[in-house]
């Protein structure tokens, strides 16, 4: 018996591994491909209450005991992402229950019918372009830009994964063009880049936003949609996004659950002049955010990112104001 349910997973393992979020569906599984991902669901549903602390582990635990592959997540019908099979960050995608950036979500999804450029800064492997530019989303003309070489390789497979329908870069964000920087940090998801004063191994160039779109790799002449997630390089990132934020453009900013002070939130107010929203998760709607210190009930989990999003646009904040969220 157990000879034959390892042939199995043997057999299994030449078939690509997928799973549907929508359906539930689970394809190209063996025995053991499956008891890992019911174990992984069930890691997500424990965890999640706690922002998912510990998830990490449990994922590297089950990954001994299956093979070394990706698995295709069906995001929707027009969107596949492709993700290392237990991954400690990615994997909570397989509890059809779990909700991703639901904020990010929401508004994308109520901003549907436009017609944007969508700037995925610090793209991952490249999740939110995968959205942005499927057809539930308005097939939105999309630029993913990633520092890690390690993570832009796995872009590129999700872009390609997709019909290559959207455009990747293997660079840093920055204030302006030009100059190299350096990846640094031990994960995945959680990267920072070093700016240098010339090249070395491993380093990647720098580009600004507003560099971006001089070259034509932003369509300005449409509205404009900014996530930024360039851990540590935020304001340098913005202060080159500064002529697209002047038009219709919203920015998507990380604010860090271990900074108190809400450091981010208070430059996109005090410096840069520019409203912010953030999505209440009690209320399942955004909000103006007229008092910064609002943000101390946002802000539950000091290892958790939080997203605000900031524009001086009366279409977006409209677009915002607009967006509800409906939890699994």
């Amino acid at each position: 018996m157990e000879a034959s349910l390892r042939q199995a997973d043997v057999d299994a393992a030449e078939r690509p591994l997928a799973f549907d979020r929508e359906s539930g569906v689970l394809s190209g599984a063996g025995v053991i491909d499956r008891v890992a991902v019911l174990a992984l669901q069930a890691g997500s549903v424990i965890t999640r209450p706690y922002g998912h602390r510990g998830y990490r582990h449990g994922c590297k635990a089950v990954a001994t005991v299956v093979a070394d592959r990706d698995i295709i997540v069906r995001l929707n019908e027009d969107a596949d992402f492709a993700i290392p099979f237990c991954d400690g960050y990615w994997s909570r995608m397989l509890n059809p229950r779990y909700d991703y950036e639901e904020e990010i979500e929401a508004f994308l999804r109520c901003a549907a019918d436009l017609s944007y450029s969508f700037v995925d800064c610090g793209a991952n492997f490249g999740y939110w372009s995968v959205l942005a530019s499927s057809r539930p989303f308005g097939r939105q003309p999309t630029l993913a830009i990633e520092a890690s070489t390690e993570n832009a390789k796995r872009l590129g497979a999700n872009a390609l994964l997709n019909g290559d329908r959207f455009r990747w870069l293997n660079a840093a964000v920055g204030e302006k063009s030009g100059g190299f920087a350096r990846v640094t940090g031990a994960r995945h998801e959680a990267f920072g880049t070093l700016a240098l004063t010339k090249t070395e191994p491993e380093a990647v160039p720098m580009v600004s936003l507003g560099g971006l779109a001089a070259d034509g790799l932003i369509d300005a002449a449409l509205p404009v949609v900014i996530k930024l997630d360039v851990e540590g390089v935020e304001i340098e990132a913005l202060a080159g996004a500064e002529g697209l934020l002047q038009r219709d453009c919203v920015v998507i900013c990380e604010e860090h659950g271990f900074d108190r002070t809400h450091s981010i939130t208070r430059h996109l107010i005090n410096e840069m002049s520019l409203n912010v929203f953030v999505f209440d998760p009690e209320m399942c709607r955004f909000i103006r955010l007229d008092d910064i210190d609002r943000l101390d009930r946002i802000k539950k989990h000091v290892w958790v990112g939080y997203n605000v999003f900031a524009t001086s646009s009366a279409l977006w904040e409209e677009r915002l104001l607009a967006a509800t969220w409906r939890y699994r």
